[in-house]
């Protein structure tokens, strides 16, 4: 019966991980954040999904042990945002009001360095953080190209919920935002090697509260 109540509270604390984390990586820069503030603020963005992305996704791939588990709790999020971006266009709203983020290509790169390392699980924390953290900005630069006027949507479709503070601004050009994706990329690798790392004790943590 304890082997049976362990192994069945293992695979739900996994569901509950995997489900909070996809909404707490979302709304740390979420769609409407992301399509208001990607000009103005994407360095922030990027920090924040870069982190937040890599702290669920190595969690969860150590969890598994399994190569690809990364990139499968990206998609996740991916069909997530999706959902939200046809909700939010039956609603009348245009197609472009919200800019679904890219995750996938980061999150397959971590799944290539653990599978290539061998599932070394340093190597992963190491190479596979960096890696996140320098390819999310610009693939998400790329998907940014795409959208029509990111800026006409923010000022044309102001969000009721949004406090004053939070209203979309001009981008400050020639100044901080010059180089967005190198300032994001360098922040952003520098920054997810400690959260993956956080990522691989949380799942320590976790096994050992399974044995006790």
């Amino acid at each position: 019966l304890m082997v049976w109540l362990r192994r069945t509270t293992h695979y739900l604390f996994i569901v509950v991980v995997a489900v909070n984390s996809t909404l707490l990586t979302i709304n740390a820069g979420d769609y409407i954040f992301y399509t208001d503030w990607a000009w103005t603020s994407f360095v922030v963005f990027s920090i924040s999904q870069s982190t937040m992305l890599v702290v669920g996704a190595i969690y969860y791939m150590l969890f598994t042990g399994v190569p690809g588990t990364a990139t499968y709790y990206a998609t996740i999020m991916t069909i997530y945002t999706w959902v939200a971006k046809g909700a939010w266009f039956a609603l009348g709203y245009p197609y472009d009001f919200i800019a679904v983020p890219v995750w996938i290509p980061s999150a397959m790169l971590l799944d290539l360095t653990y599978w290539a390392t061998r599932l070394n699980k340093h190597a992963a924390i190491i190479i596979g953080g960096t890696l996140v953290g320098l390819s999310l900005p610009l693939f998400n630069m790329i998907n940014l190209l795409l959208v029509r006027d990111p800026l006409e949507m923010a000022f044309k479709y102001p969000r009721p919920t949004l406090p004053p503070y939070m209203t979309p601004i001009e981008p400050q050009v020639g100044k901080f935002y010059n180089s967005p994706v190198a300032l994001g990329s360098g922040a952003g690798a520098v920054l997810s090697v400690p959260i993956a790392a956080l990522g691989a004790k949380l799942n320590t943590w976790t096994y050992r509260w399974m044995a006790a």
